[in-house]
């Protein structure tokens, strides 16, 4: 049965060709006092930084900046960033890259007015924010967190090697030129298809006949990403490509999908462990993660595993347990043909390292999955599946 829900989502998206345009509408709704956010200088390399100081310039606005957001975040370049959005008296938080730019924006945007510690706060007990939230802005230029267009942000802990989220505060605008991805590292594309991929998977791969509307909705996704994979592989400038790639992630990870239908998560949160405890980028977490996933959790997943692999991968044929077989390996072989790792071994990351994820586990008394029912125990089983 299709379950209660409500939904809203506040983002606005500007997408398409010369979309940074938009900006210009946009920064006439804020203050005067913008802060920057970006991450290693790529984009001083393509020309993206100067078009959005020219901009700034052009509104009169005040502009100071936080640059070498770093992937996965951290809880020290988190406070730096406060305390710059607290002396700057931010009207805007500006974020201007990929999926952890826009994440390290969106906890800051919940942090400059609150005195509390916001790892504790939002990360640790996860509360709800309790003071103003400074308006966050995007202007996209790597694909695949679904971040532009969402509440959540993920920060880690180098002290404690944890790595967790929240899901507090939605940009008020994006920005989504698909032009603006043409200079990625192949790797990093990669990483980002995968990422959709299992964003949907999360949301879709529970139980059957909840809502057709959904599952024919994350079907078209995964079908999409299936299609233009190896084209974008072979032409990273295909701007149709590279557009419909930028449109799958973002529906991927909206709210539209997850609307009355059970979810799952596991595969995060273990992959977040691995991103953690080794710094391996997080789509190839969750690729190493899913199809292990899947196997151990076959009975459970029986019925949606079925209609998964004839739907997207066309698998109708053998018997059940065959067909499960076949679309598991399918799976697999998709996440290989984005030059993907998806064993352990292939990341150096062997039995201590899963230990210690089964350790963690059974020291919080994580129950996850649909049903709350991967425990630390069926996390080592996944994992063992892993290596």
């Amino acid at each position: 049965m299709l379950g209660n829900f409500s939904y809203c989502n506040p983002t606005k998206l500007y997408f398409g060709k010369k979309s940074l345009n938009y900006l210009n509408d946009e920064l006439s709704k804020y203050g005067k006092n913008v802060v920057l956010i970006y991450g290693g200088g790529s984009i001083k390399k393509n020309g993206i930084y100067d078009a959005v100081t020219a901009l700034l310039k052009e509104n009169g606005k005040n502009v100071t900046e936080i640059s070498g957001v770093m992937p996965n975040p951290t809880v020290a370049k988190l406070h730096e960033g406060i305390q710059i959005a607290r002396a700057h008296k931010a009207d805007l938080l500006l974020a201007v890259g990929g999926g952890s730019v826009c994440d390290y924006s969106k906890a800051v945007s919940v942090s400059v007015h609150c005195e509390e510690e916001p790892w504790e706060k939002y990360f640790v007990r996860f509360e709800e924010p309790s003071c103003e939230i400074v308006p966050v802005g995007c202007v996209l230029t790597m694909v695949g967190t679904g971040s532009e267009m969402n509440a959540g942000a993920v920060i880690s802990n180098l002290a404690t090697q944890e790595k967790f989220a929240f899901h507090h505060s939605f940009p008020q605008f994006s920005i989504l030129d698909p032009e603006a991805t043409f200079s990625l590292p192949p790797f990093q594309v990669a990483c980002g298809i995968a990422d959709t991929f299992v964003h949907v998977m999360e949301q879709y791969l529970t139980v059957t006949g909840v809502s057709p509307l959904m599952d024919r909705w994350a079907e078209g996704i995964l079908q999409t990403l299936i299609e233009i994979a190896p084209k974008i592989r072979a032409n990273q400038h295909d701007y149709d490509q590279m557009a419909n790639f930028m449109l799958c992630a973002t529906m991927g990870l909206n709210g539209f999908i997850a609307m009355g239908v059970p979810q799952d998560w596991a595969t995060h949160m273990i992959g977040h462990e691995l991103t953690a405890l080794h710094g391996v980028t997080h789509g190839q977490t969750l690729v190493v993660v899913l199809p292990a996933l899947m196997s151990v959790m076959r009975e459970q997943k029986k019925g949606k595993i079925l209609q998964y692999g004839e739907r997207v991968f066309g698998i109708r044929e053998g018997s059940e347990d065959e067909r499960i077989d076949r679309t598991i390996r399918a799976t697999e072989e998709f996440f290989r043909s984005l030059g993907l790792a998806t064993r352990l071994h292939e990341l150096q990351i062997g039995q201590d390292t899963i230990d210690e994820i089964v350790r963690r586990f059974n020291e919080r008394g994580s129950r996850l999955g649909e049903a709350g029912n991967i425990t630390g125990d069926v996390t080592r089983r996944i994992l063992e599946l892993c290596k």
